[in-house]
């Protein structure tokens, strides 16, 4: 069963006023799928054009808009699939969008650096961002009973949410993440970055594995890993742009009592992250039920807020005592705070927390998380 993508109608929304749109996202999260299904609804058969052939990219290439209007053709509606590949792509859309508005472009790219790095300058007012993860729970929701839903909620925090895992019920899981992570998950940065020390970047994210839920000091990284502080710090802006890890930053307004320079980092996909560390294990088995869900509850929430394209800043709080609460939104001065517990349906609130922020603070457990969701 195919499952409708929440940012299908985001960019159905934004098609035909004068923008072109660029979706990015993980590799193997469904991009393509995405994309062909909306050039078949309103483009024809030559709407949709693989980037990653030769051809393709040397007539995307060129400076000259007649030219790439003659290879394009008649058609109002043309996705620009792994559009990165092409040289210059920021120009050729440029020069596109300028000379024939009436057509309209998606372009694709499975990490943000480098398609970014070349069509932000060129682009400016011009463009749309989207990004499409690996399937949202609530996504899944649409087509399946709540006890369906809650049958597989253990297998989605153990092998996570790709759409070859979904549409295959999770069989065979544990092979498509090891050759995920194997082959795919760092194609983007070996192509486009000067990575000199491929195994430093897998050493890393394991350690990065261990440490979900916790904070992530880049010193204690760098001498583990037996490298610099500049250099961890740098592998980690680069697997954040390829969408593999992401950055959740503490909230500190009073530097006295409040912990502010380490951060916490979690993974898009849980598969990933298990995989990354071998660890395929059921969750009655499992001793790190804690990190799995407090993982889940933030990156689905991320996806929440992106497909509804709602901005809130993000963070979680902790004070020198070593009291601390997960995760916090803050929108329009107000703020909201969350503990993600996998069984209990209440915690001790730190009294200087709710003192400093005047927030409410609220459970997500396994019971009740989808009215996070």
């Amino acid at each position: 069963m195919l499952i409708p993508r929440k940012a299908k109608q985001n960019i159905e929304n934004w098609l035909f006023k004068n923008k072109i749109l660029i979706l990015y996202g993980p590799r193997q999260a469904g991009k393509t799928t995405l994309v062909k299904e909306l050039a078949e609804k309103y483009g024809d058969e030559k709407s949709y054009i693989n980037c990653e052939i030769l051809e393709n990219r040397q007539a995307l290439s060129s400076e000259n808009p007649l030219q790439l209007k003659t290879f394009l053709g008649k058609g109002k509606f043309f996705v620009f699939d792994e559009a990165q590949k092409v040289s210059n792509i920021g120009i050729s859309l440029k020069l596109l969008h300028d000379t024939f508005p009436e057509i309209q472009i998606i372009a694709t790219g499975s990490s943000s650096f480098e398609l970014s790095n070349k069509i932000n300058e060129p682009l400016t007012g011009r463009s749309i961002e989207f990004k499409l993860y690996p399937i949202s729970y609530s996504e899944m929701s649409g087509g399946k009973q709540s006890w369906e839903l809650s049958a597989i909620l253990p297998s989605i925090l153990v092998y996570g949410s790709y759409p070859e895992i979904i549409k295959n019920n999770f069989n065979n899981a544990d092979i498509f993440l090891d050759n995920l992570t194997s082959n795919y998950l760092f194609k983007d940065i070996f192509e486009f970055e000067n990575i000199k020390k491929p195994k430093l970047l897998t050493n890393l994210l394991q350690l990065l594995a261990l440490q979900v839920g916790n904070e992530v000091s880049l010193n204690e990284l760098a001498t583990k890993l037996e490298t610099s502080r500049k250099t961890v710090g740098r592998y980690i802006d680069l697997l954040e742009k390829a969408f593999v890890i992401f950055t959740l930053y503490p909230l500190s307004r009073n530097p006295r009592n409040e912990i502010g320079r380490k951060n916490k980092i979690y993974f898009y996909d849980l598969g990933i992250r298990n995989s990354l560390i071998s660890r395929f294990q059921p969750m009655n088995v499992r001793d790190d039920i804690g990190a799995l869900w407090e993982n889940f509850c933030v990156v689905e929430r991320k996806k929440k807020l992106e497909y509804e394209m709602k901005h809130k800043n993000q963070f979680f709080w902790k004070n020198t005592r070593g009291k601390e609460i997960d995760y916090i939104e803050e929108s329009n001065g107000k703020f909201d705070a969350y503990e993600f517990k996998w069984t209990e349906n209440s915690v001790k609130t730190p009294s200087d927390f709710l003192e400093n922020y005047q927030a409410r603070v609220l459970v997500v457990n396994k019971e009740n998380f989808m009215d996070f969701l």
